[in-house]
C-alpha cells in the first residue's frame, strides 16, 4: 500500500504540470488584456504598455510560465493583479463556503441516493424503480442554475421558508449555516443524486442475480441483511467510484451555484477572476481545484482495497 501511495503521489506531478501549462496558455490566449482593464478606457497605448511591463506581461510566454511555476514550486501562488493580495490568502478567505457547500451536497446526496438505488433494485420493475429512472432522466436534463432559480422562486420567495441568497459562517451558528446552505445544496445535488442513485440501482440489481444471494436467501437470512451485507457490500466499488466522480464534478457545479445564490466562495471568486482577466488568481484557483481532484481520486483508489480485499496494488 505504501509503495502504491508513493507511486500515485509521483504520478500526480506530471498531471499537475500539464494542468498548469494548459491553464496558463488558456488565460494568455483568451481575449482581453488585464492591463487595459486596470488603466481604463481613457488610457493611451503607452500607459497600457507601462502597466504590462510592470506586471511582466510583456515578456515571452515561456519566461512568464517558468517564472510562475518557479513560484508554485516554492509554495507561492502569486499575487492577484486587481485585489493586490496573495492568491493563497484569497483562497483561504473563500474556502469555507465552498467546502461547506460541497460537503453538505455530497452528504445529502449519498444519504438519499444510495437507499433509493437499493430500494429500486430490490423492487426491480416496480413503481419506485420506474420513478427513479424517470427522475434520473429529468435530473440530467435540467441545468443546475435553472433548478436554483426555481427553488429561489418557490421555496424562498413564495413560501419564505429559507433565505434567498448569501452565506452564514459556521462560527455564527449551526442553524443559520444550514439554512443558508439548504437551497444551494439541494439545487446542486439533483444531478448527482440522479447519477448516484442510478448507478447504485444498476450495481445492486446485478449483485442480486448472483448465486451467493440465492444461497443467502436459502439459508434463511433476512431480506434486509441480504440487501445490506451481501448485495450492497459487493456492489460498493462502482458506487464509491461514481461518488468520487460526483465529488470531482462538484467543482464545476459549485461555480454556477455560488453565482446564483451569491455565496462568497471560490466559485464566485473564479467568476470574478475570469471577468477581470486576473491571471495569477485564475491559475492559482485552478491548480488548487486540480490538487483536490487528484486527492479525491487517490482516496477512491485506497477505498477499493478496504471494500474488496481481492484488489491488491
Amino acid at each position: 500500500m505504501l509503495s502504491f501511495l508513493l507511486r500515485r503521489a509521483v504520478s500526480t506531478l506530471p498531471v499537475l504540470l500539464i494542468v498548469a501549462l494548459i491553464v496558463f496558455m488558456m488565460t494568455r490566449l483568451a481575449p482581453g488584456d488585464p492591463a487595459a482593464l486596470m488603466v481604463g478606457d481613457s488610457a493611451s497605448l503607452s500607459d497600457i504598455e507601462q502597466v504590462r511591463a510592470r506586471l511582466g506581461l510583456d515578456r515571452p510566454l515561456p519566461q512568464q510560465f517558468f517564472a510562475w511555476s518557479g513560484q508554485v514550486v516554492q509554495g507561492e501562488l502569486g499575487k492577484s493583479l486587481f485585489l493586490n493580495q496573495s492568491v493563497a490568502t484569497l483562497i483561504g478567505q473563500r474556502i469555507e463556503p465552498t467546502l461547506s457547500l460541497a460537503a453538505f451536497t455530497i452528504v445529502l446526496t449519498v444519504l438519499i441516493a444510495v437507499p433509493l438505488g437499493v430500494l429500486a433494485a430490490w423492487r426491480h420493475g416496480g413503481w419506485l424503480d420506474r420513478a427513479l429512472m424517470s427522475f434520473s432522466v429529468l435530473g440530467f436534463s435540467i441545468p443546475t442554475f435553472v433548478i436554483g432559480y426555481l427553488l429561489i422562486w418557490g421555496v424562498a420567495l413564495k413560501a419564505e421558508l429559507l433565505p434567498v441568497q448569501g452565506y452564514a459562517r459556521l462560527a455564527d451558528g449551526v442553524l443559520p449555516w444550514l439554512t443558508h446552505l439548504a437551497l444551494p445544496a439541494l439545487a446542486l445535488s439533483i444531478v448527482y443524486l440522479a447519477l448516484i442513485a442510478r448507478v447504485t440501482r444498476a450495481a445492486v440489481a446485478e449483485a442480486l442475480t448472483e448465486d451467493y444471494i440465492r444461497t443467502a436467501r436459502a439459508k434463511g437470512i433476512s431480506e434486509r441483511q441480504v440487501l445490506l451485507r451481501h448485495a450492497l457490500a459487493n456492489a460498493a466499488v462502482p458506487i464509491v467510484t461514481v461518488i468520487g466522480i460526483g465529488v470531482a464534478l462538484l467543482i464545476g457545479g459549485v461555480v454556477v451555484t455560488e453565482t446564483v445564490f451569491a455565496i462568497p466562495g471560490l466559485g464566485q471568486l473564479t467568476v470574478d477572476a475570469v471577468l477581470s482577466r486576473d491571471y495569477p488568481l485564475i491559475q492559482g484557483i485552478t491548480l488548487f481545484f486540480s490538487v483536490i481532484y487528484v486527492l479525491i481520486n487517490l482516496l477512491v483508489d485506497i477505498s477499493y482495497v478496504l471494500l474488496d480485499p481481492r484488489i491488491r496494488y
